[in-house]
């Protein structure tokens, strides 16, 4: 049986078309058969390694500081307590010395869990690299309650003494701790300890060191700055500049 030429053609055509399918279908396959075993491409891959490096990285190194002690910046003397006297119903005070072992200017804290009964004096301040300070604390002592005996009883009152690292010439306000509160370290939480004031003791005696130094500190602080007045010549003649162009000009003004 003989073909026409129009026959032959559709066939040709027909044909034509089966192989570009079968071509497509045939490389797509290969393409998705290399991509299965080989995996995704290399640019993705390091991509995707180069995230995973750099999460692990970050989680780890803020674990590791998590877990690292905070570094300290003043150095505590008592280091962990306040030593009051123990005398019931009256408002006894205790010292504290803060001085700055780090190479910056440092600004200091306190704070209190009752702050109705407690008071620090200064509440905070800046210290400059070396620099020691002395501060008093003051709180009210209760009655003892249920027949506790006055030494037994345990105070819950706690004190924190926190610190931030400034540039000197920074105006002090106690608002810079909450503006850069992740730069603030906690130095101490201090414990309340009691004292017999009658019975004499190691711990007693460097409360009154304290004490004594403290006051004299404050008293210090509070006589005014030297006046700088005009230079002293001879026993005790004082040089009156103004004086001296009035007499001048008085003296110019007979002349005339």
């Amino acid at each position: 049986m003989t073909m026409s030429v129009a026959d032959r053609r559709k066939v040709f055509r027909l044909c034509s078309m089966w192989q570009s399918g079968n071509t497509s279908s045939s490389s797509s396959s290969t393409q998705n058969l290399h991509r299965s075993i080989h995996g995704p491409s290399d640019r993705n891959l390091a991509a995707s390694n180069n995230m995973k490096t750099s999460s692990s990285s970050k989680t780890v190194s803020s674990v590791a500081k998590s877990l690292l002690p905070p570094r300290r910046r003043l150095r505590l003397d008592p280091n962990n307590c306040l030593f009051f006297p123990y005398e019931p119903g009256k408002q006894v005070k205790s010292a504290i010395r803060l001085k700055n072992t780090s190479r910056s200017h440092v600004a200091f804290k306190f704070q209190t869990t009752a702050p109705k009964s407690c008071y620090m004096r200064p509440p905070g301040g800046f210290l400059a690299p070396g620099e020691n300070f002395i501060a008093t604390v003051f709180r009210f002592v209760e009655q003892p309650e249920n027949n506790e005996k006055p030494m037994d009883q345990k105070s819950k009152i706690k004190f924190k003494i926190m610190s931030l690292k400034v540039k000197a010439g920074t105006e002090y306000v106690p608002e810079l701790f909450d503006e850069q509160k992740d730069q603030v370290t906690v130095e101490q939480i201090l414990r309340v300890v009691f004292v017999d004031p009658e019975r004499p003791s190691a711990a007693l005696e460097k409360l009154k060191r304290h004490l004594a130094e403290a006051d004299a500190a404050l008293e210090a602080r509070k006589k005014p700055p030297a006046e700088t007045g005009p230079p002293v010549v001879g026993e005790g003649l004082v040089i009156d500049e103004w004086k001296e162009r009035r007499e001048k000009y008085l003296a110019r003004q007979q002349v005339v």
